[in-house]
């Protein structure tokens, strides 16, 4: 199992693969592993400055896809949580997400409980495509966001980036 590691790292290495790289990173981080992929945009966008759109279009694609497989495992896990149907920050939460709709979705860029709450408006069965629109939308603007922040704190790189 250790001999293909490395070879997938070197497939996904920067900059030869890097638009791959960064939907897949950030298709896994919009999923519920613990994953950021804001460092993989702003390593390629700082390596490659004409990859600024191309990269934060990429992610903002991989990252709502990640979501909509999120959306789906919620969805597909509605009937095994029955049982905690019934608790009182269940009930908050639902009663929460159900005045707020799809729109809440707009929130699924957030650290910590984004993707969960992807999960659980499909769990709720909330329309996906809806959903799906909320969360590019947020996604999109994150990615712009930290994207361009980074670059303007860091214009110079960062030492590992750089390899300073």
């Amino acid at each position: 199992m250790d001999t293909w590691i490395p070879h997938l790292l070197q497939l996904l290495a920067l900059p030869e693969y890097g638009l791959s790289t960064v939907f897949v990173v950030a298709f896994i981080s919009a999923t519920l592993l613990p994953m950021g992929s804001e460092p993989m945009v702003f390593g390629l966008v700082k390596l490659n400055p004409e990859l600024f759109w191309p990269a934060v279009l990429v992610a903002t694609v991989g990252n709502t896809l990640g979501g909509m497989a999120s959306w789906w495992m919620g969805y597909g896990a509605h009937q095994a949580v029955d049982q905690w149907r019934h608790s009182k920050t269940h009930v908050r939460a639902l009663d929460w997400l159900q005045r707020l709709g799809p729109k809440a979705c707009l929130l699924s860029w957030m650290p910590v409980i984004g993707d969960p709450l992807c999960a659980v408006a499909g769990w709720l069965r909330m329309p996906l495509w809806p959903c799906t629109a909320y969360m590019a939308v947020g996604k999109l603007a994150r990615y712009v966001l930290m994207t361009a922040g980074l670059l303007w704190v860091f214009p110079q790189g960062l030492p590992f980036i750089n390899g300073s």
